[in-house]
């Protein structure tokens, strides 16, 4: 039995269980912070592992939290938690449970603790995936309003429509609302997400910048308001028109309010709000004064039009200056994929940073070589299921696939047991024998484990490796769609 759960910072969450009790797993999939005496409580003090042989010996019953009793009422006994950490800081937790008074053995743990860090690597890399992803989004939505406002030079209504829809989408809000101010007074321009308060606004409009309200705040200065629950604001208590509506009418709490401002004279607002009690991120802060600030380029190009053909110009080139940099990063990512495929990342991304793949055409040099296979392989694949085989190739791939990169080495190939990896190019390194080496050796203990994991199993099964060095001719292999780097020569028929 097991579990898997992240830290936010304040509350745990179980995100994956295995043979799970339904009232415990129950339990555990509700966000809960770590409490005193908790299993938890020695991974936020920086333990390494927290292993309990038995849990029933950690106290009375009236002592225990209610996730302890639940699980012991399940019938846990033996239990080893082990953190996910990234640069010491706490992501979450993996667990392992028996039912019965069992410790865990020293490679048992190892194997978790493996998989922990395989675990922190796979969150690691979906969190990038997602901030690159945010980024495309971000400036494939700047790309699209500025060439709104290429399209529609002296039309500020489709660029501020184009402007509020992105700006919602991106900041996960359900309403929102662009205003205008000529001095004097306030004019809505551009309204979405909620028809019913959108016709009160039409009729009423803005109203007076009462004390409190954040049109008053504006022209006081402000150039952020976020009030994360306006029930609980100054403006909603004293009554004023808009702000009741916003509430009874639209049912919104979180406010968020951007000034738009050009040489510090007040052109307008940009509102945007949420129907529950979730304060915006900083980032989304950040993102929609990224909008108020292309709103105010926006109305000074309309203002100007006449007087300014010329800004116009440079406004559609900056907007394919962008769309050409979106493009570039597009292209750089796939280039970066592509090279990762068969180079070390670290290298991968210097040939991209360089802009030069000529690195990578034929050419002739010394390289040391490392091979490895497994003893017993060919006998096992005859008498295991297919299933079971591939399974074992994901794990053995997986644990020895990480240290080609570790040790910046240049994957050649994975062939069903086989592994093909040469050192010193495409970029040469100052000790490619010692290296090879290395990692011949961090191999050897990896396929130990693993071996001996699934030797549990019926499974016999040696590892060998063998290291050559000489000179080889390299290069590109392959197809337009599908490419290789290898070497060819004698050095690699070890």
């Amino acid at each position: 039995h097991g579990t898997l759960a992240v830290y936010d910072g304040e509350h745990f969450r179980v995100v994956a269980l295995r043979a799970m009790p339904k009232l415990l797993a129950d339990m555990l999939r509700q966000p809960f912070r770590p409490s005193a005496g908790g299993v938890q409580e020695g991974l936020l003090r920086g333990e390494p592992l927290v292993h309990i042989p038995d849990v029933t010996s950690r106290g009375e019953s009236a002592t225990l939290t209610p996730i302890q009793r639940a699980a012991i009422d399940s019938g846990i006994r033996t239990l080893l938690l082990i953190p996910l950490r990234k640069d010491g800081r706490l992501l979450g937790f993996i667990t392992a449970h028996r039912r019965e008074v069992n410790p865990f053995s020293d490679k048992q743990i190892a194997l978790l603790q493996n998989f922990a860090a395989q675990a922190v690597i796979a969150m690691e890399n979906a969190r990038l995936i997602t901030e690159t992803r945010e980024a495309l989004e971000q400036q494939t939505a700047t790309a699209e309003v500025l060439g709104v406002i290429n399209s529609s030079p002296g039309h500020l209504a489709p660029v501020f429509d184009a402007m509020l829809e992105k700006a919602l989408r991106l900041c996960d809000a359900k309403f929102g609302n662009i205003a205008t101010y000529d001095g004097e007074h306030f004019s809505f321009v551009a309204a979405l997400g909620h028809p019913e308060f959108d016709a009160w606004a039409r009729e009423h409009g803005p109203g007076e910048p009462r004390p409190g309200t954040t049109m008053e705040r504006m022209i006081r200065g402000e150039d952020v308001i976020h009030i994360p629950d306006m029930v609980d604001d100054e403006g909603y208590r004293s009554g004023t028109p808009v702000r009741h509506a916003l509430v009874e009418i639209g049912g919104f709490r979180t406010l968020l309010c951007v000034a738009l401002r050009k040489d510090e004279r007040l052109l307008g607002m940009f509102h945007i709000y949420r129907q529950e009690v979730r304060p915006f991120t900083d980032k989304q802060i950040a993102l929609l004064q990224n909008f108020a600030a292309q709103a105010v380029i926006a109305m000074e190009n309309a203002r100007l039009l006449g007087e300014l053909r010329q800004r116009t110009e440079e406004v559609a080139e900056l907007n394919r200056g962008l769309e050409a940099r979106v493009a570039e990063q597009v292209e750089e990512l796939g280039r970066v994929g592509r090279l990762k495929r068969f180079l070390a990342p670290q290298l991968a991304e210097m040939i991209v940073s360089q802009g030069d793949e000529k690195i990578l055409e034929s050419h002739r040099r010394e390289i040391v070589v490392v091979f490895c296979d497994l003893r017993g392989y060919t006998a096992f694949t005859e008498t295991a299921e297919p299933e079971e085989v591939l399974e074992f190739l994901r794990q053995y791939h997986g644990a020895l696939g990480p240290l080609v990169s570790q040790f910046e080495g240049t994957l050649d190939q994975f062939s069903g047991d086989g592994i093909m990896v040469f050192f010193n190019d495409p970029v040469p390194c100052p000790d490619p024998a010692e290296r090879a080496v290395k990692m011949a050796v961090a191999m050897r203990e990896a396929a130990r484990e693993l071996i001996a994991a699934w030797s549990r199993h019926g499974c016999e099964l040696g590892f060998g490796v063998g290291i050559a060095q000489g000179f080889a001719t390299l290069g590109q292999i392959g197809f337009s769609e599908r490419s290789g780097y290898t070497a060819i020569g004698t050095v690699c028929n070890l």
